[in-house]
């Protein structure tokens, strides 16, 4: 069975936008580095995204109660647009050394916007297709994310070599403009609450449907464990792990960090391949991943040899992303699709801010411990995650 246009719109509009994410991030780190010199500077560009989106996630419910989903995506799209060209204007005439600060309002405008559409699109695709075809509209959503990671970064450098960054601005903005036309393709869902709730409702609809569902409850204690276990790949630590650990050249930090995206990449496009397979064997793919992800991340944080760990980083995105296709598709047929928009934003309040508290403490930690421990504390934490998985097999069978 062929998936219809308007999940292929939608796949198409998003890629395009994320594409353009990553394109622009890489311009405005290459600006404001060249502009400051200033590694902490440039390294305050992810925080900010991780900040704005956070206080995104809260305020969504609020939003998505009174417009129709297709209307919030669109047009957090536009104002990405918008505001996207507005900053290559600011960059081009008027950026000097004292004002950089401003572009820093901008990212923060975009990734505001960004956090309002990502638990919308996770919402729209069991609208567009049908309940036996989730595994591999799942599976096809991750494999397009991870295609973009892995080539996004590397292209988007090897582009700021033969281009301004100002110029990949511009190609940023037709990339956003062209997805606004295809995100325009896709047909409107009938999602909007008819009910008017007060605003406390509107704003913890999402945590009553998660803690009237013992399945999500379960997974949100997952995914918080896993959050701060996952904060050992966040780009400082795997660098750190590189030089003190491994004891090679920063080329291997990038080949680890492909290694593992290729991972998670194969294991996509396995679930594509084997959605059947999946769908019946949910459970077993969901524990024997993060179990496996246990194995693989303690042996990471023990080897000396950048070849093994290299095939340890693979296997981790491996079995990571056979563990996270599955549990997604729990995630969307735990609870009714009308509410599946609420429940995505009350667990991505939850991500962002543990994952932005967790690196803080992670780096502290791999100061005071050493980068070995965090990984092994990674590890460990993850065999507490298969833990929970094995106590409530029932809940995801």
């Amino acid at each position: 069975m062929k998936l219809n246009k308007n999940f292929r719109f939608l796949m198409l509009g998003q890629t395009l936008a994320n594409l353009g994410d990553v394109f622009y991030i890489v311009s405005i780190i290459s600006v404001l580095y060249k502009l400051t010199s200033s590694a902490t500077v440039a390294a305050f560009v992810p925080f900010t995204i991780t900040s704005a989106m956070f206080i995104s996630s809260i305020i969504t419910p609020l939003v998505i109660g009174k417009w129709r989903l297709k209307s919030v995506l669109l047009a957090s799209q536009i104002g990405k647009t918008i505001l996207l060209v507005g900053l290559g204007a600011f960059i081009l005439l008027f950026l000097q050394d004292m004002n950089y600060y401003f572009i820093f309002f901008i990212i923060a405008g975009i990734a505001f916007l960004d956090g309002c559409a990502n638990p919308i699109l996770h919402t729209l695709i069991p609208y567009y297709v049908e309940d036996e075809q989730l595994i591999k509209a799942n599976s096809i959503a991750e494999s397009l994310t991870q295609m973009i990671q892995i080539g996004g970064w590397l292209f988007g450098g090897l582009l700021l070599l033969v281009i301004s960054s100002i110029q990949l601005i511009g190609i940023v903005s037709v990339l956003f403009m062209l997805s606004c036309v295809l995100l325009a393709f896709i047909q409107h869902v009938d999602y909007v609450d008819k009910e008017k709730q007060k605003l406390w409702e509107q704003l913890t609809g999402g945590w009553k449907s998660i803690g009237a569902t013992p399945v999500l409850k379960k997974i949100v204690q997952m995914d918080i464990i896993e959050t701060i276990a996952g904060t050992v790949w966040i780009a400082a630590i795997v660098y750190v792990f590189v030089e003190q650990a491994l004891h090679v050249g920063e080329q291997w930090w990038g080949l680890i960090n492909g290694s593992f995206f290729i991972g998670l990449l194969i294991g996509s496009l396995y679930c594509i391949k084997f959605p059947n397979l999946v769908d019946q064997y949910k459970y077993l793919f969901i524990f024997a991943g993060v179990i496996i992800s246990s194995i693989l991340t303690i042996l990471f944080g023990t080897t000396s040899h950048p070849v093994i760990a290299l095939i340890l980083s693979f296997g981790i995105g491996l079995f990571g992303q056979l563990k996270n296709i599955p549990q997604r598709t729990v995630i969307q047929r735990s609870i009714s699709v009308e509410k599946l928009v609420t429940v995505y934003t009350s667990m991505g309040t939850v991500a962002t801010g543990v994952f932005g508290i967790s690196s803080l403490v992670i780096g502290i930690l791999a100061d005071h411990l050493g980068v070995r421990a965090v990984f092994i504390f990674s590890g460990l934490l993850l065999a507490i995650v298969s833990i929970i998985a094995y106590r409530n097999k029932k809940l995801f069978v």
